[in-house]
């Protein structure tokens, strides 16, 4: 068969085989690129504030992770086979990783040279690789994975626990514990395997496919997999001395599965009961749900500082486990995680949307209307130091505009064109760009297209505006 044919035969089936088994179907031929003369890909996708972070070149379709932790010692082996399809010509490509050895890699079964420079991880394969052809690439790699400090001073990347550890990687901090394509616009489905000694419980993202002893019966594996595309950044793994939970609720609704410190878990229960109505709730509101299964994982708040929208099983510290913050982090399973921003500028698509949920939770379940919401947010003065839109730097792009300006924005837009066709809107973009991304140039188009009215004043006051308008 023709290389080509192969190549594309290999994608058909890998997507294939990624969809029904998790992982794929043929291996990558030895030569991908017979005579092929390609040229790196980019180290970095100029994010406009994280301009290193993700990697030209290729996308990435799957990840399978192997991992063993031992937490007594933060030690962590991880193997990452990562299948992808070159957008270009490649003669080597880049994977972000932050800290750990690197032992070993290979692209299409056969070795690859390897070389660091702070977070690039570059691999030169042995042949090069055509544009259009799916590969597969093998890293093995060690150590005590980081923990990192974000320029807001929020920690991110590998946190260690009292009894275990918990992956957050908003925005950078998967590359903590794994080598990765980490920018938002790369979305890929996932296997993550998980090696913790004996009584130890290890979550991740979707769904539990196997928990099985080794052979030793000193160590238990557990085996997740998640079906529908998810960005690095709302990955996680949660290893500890959980209380766990799986159910599907009594009306056939979406599948529940929990996990709590076990130290919390009694002062928790009562509100993670709530999560079946609370997800009803949001499909009335925001369409169907986009993935398989739903839930969150609980811990400490000496351990974990704040929530995060990691996708199918929100993470949340028991200090602010409240029912605006889990509605919050269950519309960002919408905004967020299935409609992921295109780039880190347009996380106010995400963050303005969980917080008018949490406006509209408390309409519909405290009797207080979102107009007062609104001018709550309007009268805090923080909420005007920047345009939600346009936030100035990396420090602040998650700052107190993102949030509230942003649900503002989202009210005006209510105000405009009516409850009947916001929530037309509302819906229809949950569904227009389900497991994709999206700018704030593609909400504004969707908007004005389809309520038929031209905006412009509304976006330049409230989405872009520098000052705070006088009328609200």
């Amino acid at each position: 068969m023709h290389p080509r044919q192969r190549s594309l035969l290999c994608t058909a089936v890998s997507v294939f085989a990624l969809i029904t088994l998790g992982g794929t179907a043929c291996t990558a031929p030895e030569s991908l690129g017979a005579g092929v003369k390609g040229a790196p890909g980019a180290a970095g996708l100029r994010d406009p504030y994280f301009p290193k972070l993700g990697n030209g070149g290729y996308d990435v379709s799957h990840y399978a992770l192997t991992l063993d932790y031992e937490p007594k010692t933060s030690h962590l082996s991880g193997t990452a086979t990562i299948t992808a399809r070159a957008t270009q010509d490649l003669s080597a490509f880049n994977l972000d990783l932050h800290g750990m050895t690197v032992h070993a890699a290979t692209v299409g079964q056969a070795p690859a040279a390897v070389n660091r420079s702070g977070d690039e991880l570059t691999l030169r394969p042995r042949d090069e690789i055509a544009k259009g052809s799916t590969f597969r690439a093998v890293v093995r790699y060690s150590g005590s994975p980081l923990t990192i400090t974000d320029p807001d001073k929020s920690r991110e990347g590998w946190l260690k626990t009292a009894d275990g550890a918990v992956a957050l990687g908003q925005p950078t901090g998967s590359m903590a514990w794994f080598p990765g394509n980490h920018h938002p616009s790369d979305k890929a489905t996932y296997e993550t395997t998980v090696t913790v000694p004996k009584g130890l419980t290890a979550v991740s993202n979707g769904e539990l496919r196997s928990q099985r002893p080794t052979s030793d019966g000193k160590r238990t594996t557990f085996v997740w997999r998640s079906a529908e595309p998810m960005a690095s950044h709302a990955t996680t793994v949660g290893i500890g001395s959980y209380v766990t939970k799986s159910y599907r609720p009594a009306d056939g609704g979406v599948p529940v599965y929990t996990a709590v410190d076990k130290t919390v878990a009694p002062r928790t229960a009562k509100l993670l009961a709530r999560i079946p109505e609370l997800m009803d709730w949001a499909v009335y509101n925001f369409g169907p749900y986009p993935f398989s299964s739903t839930g969150a994982i609980v811990e400490r708040s000496d351990d974990v500082a704040y929530a995060l929208e990691t996708q199918s099983r929100a993470v949340l510290p028991e200090a602010s486990f409240e029912p605006e913050t889990l509605v919050h982090e269950i519309a960002h399973q919408w905004f967020g995680d299935s409609v992921t921003p295109e780039t880190w500028q347009d996380v106010w698509l995400s963050e303005g949307f969980a917080t008018y949920a949490e406006w509209l939770y408390r309409e519909d379940f405290g009797n207080t209307p979102a107009s007062e919401s609104f001018r709550e947010a309007y009268d805090t003065e923080s909420n005007w130091e920047f345009p939600p839109a346009e936030q100035p730097d990396a420090e602040h792009f998650l700052g107190e505009p993102v949030y509230d300006r942003g649900a503002m924005v989202l009210h005006k837009v209510r105000e405009a064109v009516g409850d009947d066709a916001f929530y037309e809107i509302v819906q229809g973009w949950a569904k227009e760009h389900r497991h994709g991304n999206a700018s704030t140039d593609d909400f504004i188009a969707y908007v004005e297209g389809k309520s038929g009215k031209d905006l412009t004043a509304l976006w330049d006051t409230w989405l872009y505006g520098e000052s705070k308008p006088k009328q609200p």
